[in-house]
């Protein structure tokens, strides 16, 4: 879509925590009127439309929303965007009873190329391992994400977010 589509939609975000929480129905209506604007087979529509739904406490409308966005060609309109579709439906995919779903989805994501995303994938992934009683490797995502923004300390975090994530029988590490 243009600039103007994009910087309105921007606009609508920045504003969704002025929405009470029983005016959800409200701001979902602000983001379908800019959604009714795309042509009927842009990824961007059901992309903003899960990201309404799952900002407004329904991760299970958002799920098949996001999975949508994806299928129907989100990476090719932004690869940033669909970064964020992964990482928003893992987590939905968690807030549903489904980690394992949203581990086999992030877990590619920890080689995919750098961008201010990697702490959100990490975070998300480690939410998504402690679903499944894999707690241990879940901290040593989190602690190797945070080792980077300490100001000390860095290496031994480091160290000791590798030799939490270390394989244990029955467990495969993740990061």
């Amino acid at each position: 879509m243009n600039q103007d589509w994009e910087d309105r939609v921007a606009a609508a975000w920045a504003a969704f925590d002025t929405y009470a929480e029983q005016d959800a129905a409200a701001f979902r209506a602000v983001i379908d009127a800019l959604v009714a604007e795309l042509p009927d087979d842009s990824p961007l529509g059901p992309f903003e439309r899960a990201c309404a739904w799952d900002s407004t406490g329904r991760s299970d409308k958002a799920v098949v929303l996001y999975r949508q966005a994806l299928a129907g060609g989100l990476a090719e309109v932004s690869r940033y965007k669909a970064r964020r579709a992964r990482i928003q439906l893992a987590s939905s995919l968690r807030n549903t009873g489904r980690p394992e779903e949203g581990v086999e989805l992030l877990t590619p994501e920890l080689d995919a190329p750098s961008d201010e995303l990697d702490d959100a994938v990490r975070a998300t992934l480690a939410l998504c391992l402690s679903g499944l009683g894999r707690d241990r490797e879940g901290l040593s995502l989190a602690l190797g994400a945070l080792a980077r923004h300490l100001p000390r300390y860095q290496r031994s975090m480091a160290n000791y977010a590798r030799l939490l994530g270390a394989p244990r029988e029955g467990h495969r590490a993740v990061g």
